[in-house]
């Protein structure tokens, strides 16, 4: 009686089983899940990976002169009122929380009477301020002159950079030439031409072997 109960029992345990993993099978074929293609709702701040993956990638930056070129002074006298607050640019003006600036174009680092500069920048006195220099200072101070006091951070765009300069360049009593603009580097020729002219120079040579051969050896 009691192994009668027990196989009943197991049998029943062992139907049901089957019949869970038989229902679990159909619903997954049933209800598979699909991503869609676009998302219903377009939350703020995320980017799909798509989007990420397609763009483009940032362009390099030039060097200044290429920016100096067409760079405007009086763009450059508004981009550096936010400098306005340590710096000025006017003659004879005193030092302020930066020293004053006028003249500063072709001049030396850390030559500005009566102003305490930084360690970083004393150990680079008499250097010139190059546009190169000065493009790289505003760029970022802090990379430029590890230790230095000025907590700005910096002027990200370079054609912001070459504006303040061409504006500064202007406070001097001797204003220094721009630098030549770099040539633009010749575009390659395209792959179809380079590839005609390749099979061009070896039909060339071509030719000209089989020449030589056709020819009877002199005698």
């Amino acid at each position: 009686m009691d192994n009668m109960r027990f196989n009943t029992i197991a049998g029943w345990t062992l139907f049901a089983f089957i019949a869970l993993l038989g229902i679990s099978i159909v619903t997954d074929e049933v209800f598979l899940p699909e991503k869609p293609e676009k998302q219903a709702y377009v939350v703020e701040g995320v980017v799909e990976e798509a989007a990420a993956t397609d763009a483009a990638p940032a362009e390099a930056e030039k060097p200044i002169a290429f920016y100096l070129a067409s760079a405007s002074a009086e763009k450059g006298e508004a981009v550096f009122k936010k400098c306005g607050a340590c710096h000025n640019a006017d003659k004879g003006g005193a030092n302020g929380i930066g020293p004053n600036l006028y003249g500063i174009v072709g001049s030396a680092h850390a030559e500005r009477a009566g102003f305490a500069y930084s360690e970083a920048l004393t150990a680079m006195k008499g250097k010139p301020w190059s546009w190169d220099e000065l493009n790289a200072w505003l760029k970022s101070p802090k990379t430029y002159a590890a230790g230095t006091k000025m907590a700005f951070a910096g002027i990200a765009k370079p054609e912001d950079r070459a504006a303040v300069l061409v504006w500064l360049n202007s406070k001097s009593d001797k204003p220094l030439p721009l630098p030549a603009a770099p040539a633009e580097e010749a575009a390659a020729p395209p792959a179809d031409a380079a590839t005609a002219g390749n099979d061009a120079a070896a039909g060339n040579e071509a030719a000209a072997g089989n020449e030589a051969e056709a020819e009877p050896a002199a005698k």
